[in-house]
């Protein structure tokens, strides 16, 4: 992912009271639609759950991790980011809700945002043996280099993202070059998919990075291979994610984590909607699907989003109330 950043707790604590909302209730609310595709999709079915159940008059704004948060906390508006990714705003997001300016909800990823070096599962089921990264570079046959099958490939990330500096740090400290691997730039995020798409095709293995939530992960079964090492955040961020270190160890990439912001004023005047807004979640095998179907469709993040609120109300309903619940549903 080209800008996939890390993770912050979320506390609870924010203002709720029991009792049927309205429109007087909720308002008028703006909701940050980021610029990534399983953000976008949380903000439209923040949307339709809010206006259709809450009786919310809600505005969707374009939105970025930075300007968004600089936005939230100097200006209180927009009113929410559904899937706000803090790692680049850890100390002052900190600083924002001890000083009561911003307010941290739900975990919406339940399981967090994934990263690692993947294989594909028609591939691992064939070969049990192979658990860890360690365990697949033993193997070149089975990944075949598309320039040259009689090595092996390690497929990167294209130029500029920051995966492909932890990629090629992890291929220097496993010693790959050596084990008869050779490390494939993928060129852009179409080759990146396309390297996959064409193993599955092909049916023929292939080893490289690759994160969820993501339509292709929804698309093609893919499995996770472990580095046998615990996440060292402080050799990641001294050594692993950066470029050219000249003595790189085994390290296994961050869990990162996916929450929903509010501003203070928000939760004050959002009355029960906030108890959704606190139960939300969702698992990356469930947006990996709804990316998925997305991409297949060619469907907007509207589209999207009507598309799991039609097909997995059993997930879904959890987050509000019984009236609620059926309010949104004659509207679907």
């Amino acid at each position: 992912m080209k800008k996939l950043l890390a993770s912050a707790a979320f506390a609870a604590g924010l203002y709720a009271f029991a009792g049927t909302a309205s429109a007087a209730d909720c308002g008028s609310v703006s909701i940050a639609e980021m610029n990534w595709a399983s953000a976008g999709v949380a903000a439209n079915v923040d949307k339709i759950i809010l206006e259709k159940g809450y009786g919310c008059s809600v505005e969707l704004v374009t939105g970025d991790t930075m300007p968004t948060f600089t936005s939230m906390n100097e200006k209180g508006q927009p009113d929410m980011a559904p899937e706000f990714w803090v790692n680049a705003v850890r100390t002052p997001l900190d600083a924002a809700v001890k000083e009561g300016r911003l307010i941290e909800a739900a975990e919406i990823l339940a399981d967090g945002a994934v990263e690692g070096w993947w294989i594909p599962k028609f591939l691992a089921d064939a070969h049990p043996d192979i658990k860890t990264v360690q365990d697949a570079l033993k193997h070149p046959d089975l990944f075949p280099a598309p320039e040259d099958a009689s090595k092996g490939a390690v497929t990167n990330c294209p130029a500029g993202w920051n995966c492909q500096v932890s990629t090629a740090n992890l291929y220097k400290a496993l010693d790959a070059k050596s084990k008869g691997f050779d490390l494939v730039d993928s060129g852009s995020a179409a080759g990146l998919d396309g390297s996959i798409a064409n193993a599955f095709e092909k049916k023929k293995g292939w080893l490289g990075y690759y994160w969820a939530p993501t339509a292709i992960l929804g698309k093609y079964e893919m499995v996770k291979l472990s580095f046998d090492v615990p996440h060292d955040k402080a050799n990641w961020d001294a050594c692993t994610a950066v470029p050219d270190c000249a003595n790189p160890k085994v390290n296994s990439y961050p869990t990162s984590q996916a929450f929903t912001v509010v501003t203070k004023q928000f939760s004050e005047k959002a009355g029960v909607a906030m108890d959704y807004i606190k139960k939300r979640k969702w698992g990356n095998a469930t947006v990996n699907g709804i990316l998925a179907w997305q991409t297949d469709s060619q469907g907007t993040n509207e589209d999207a989003a009507k598309h799991f609120l039609k097909t997995s109300p059993d997930i879904w309903t959890k987050w509000v109330s019984a009236d609620v619940a059926e309010k949104i549903k004659a509207s679907l």
